[in-house]
C-alpha cells in the first residue's frame, strides 16, 4: 500500500511537506508510510484518500471498489451545507431532465 500512497501523491504532484500539512503529521511520518517503514491507521487512511481523490480500497489494493466514485461522492456530498447539497440535487435534476428530453 505505501507504494500506491506515494504513486497518488506523485501523480497529483503534491509534496510531501504539504500532506503532511493536510493530514496533521511531519514530513518525516509521511516519508516513513510512503517507504513502509510506519502503518496507517484507518483514519488516516481515509484522509489519505480523502486527499488523493481516491478509494479507499484502490489504496489499499491496487484497484477500486465497483462502488468507489459512489462512496468518494456519498462522503463528499455529506460534508457540504444543506444549501450546497440543495445546489448539487437540483443540478442533477436539471441534468436528467435535459437527457431525458434528448431522447424523446
Amino acid at each position: 500500500m505505501h507504494e500506491r500512497l506515494k504513486e497518488a501523491r506523485k501523480k497529483l504532484k503534491l509534496s510531501q511537506e504539504f500532506v503532511a500539512r493536510q493530514m496533521n503529521l511531519s514530513r518525516p511520518t509521511i516519508s516513513a508510510i510512503e517507504a513502509g517503514q510506519r502503518k496507517v491507521t484507518a483514519e488516516e487512511l481515509a484522509k489519505f484518500s480523502e486527499l488523493y481523490g481516491i478509494s479507499v480500497a484502490e489504496l489499499m489494493y491496487g484497484k477500486p471498489s465497483e462502488n468507489a466514485q459512489v462512496e468518494m461522492f456519498a462522503r463528499a456530498f455529506s460534508e457540504l451545507s444543506d444549501i450546497d447539497r440543495k445546489e448539487i440535487m437540483s443540478l442533477i435534476n436539471f441534468k436528467r431532465r435535459y437527457k431525458e428530453t434528448m431522447h424523446d
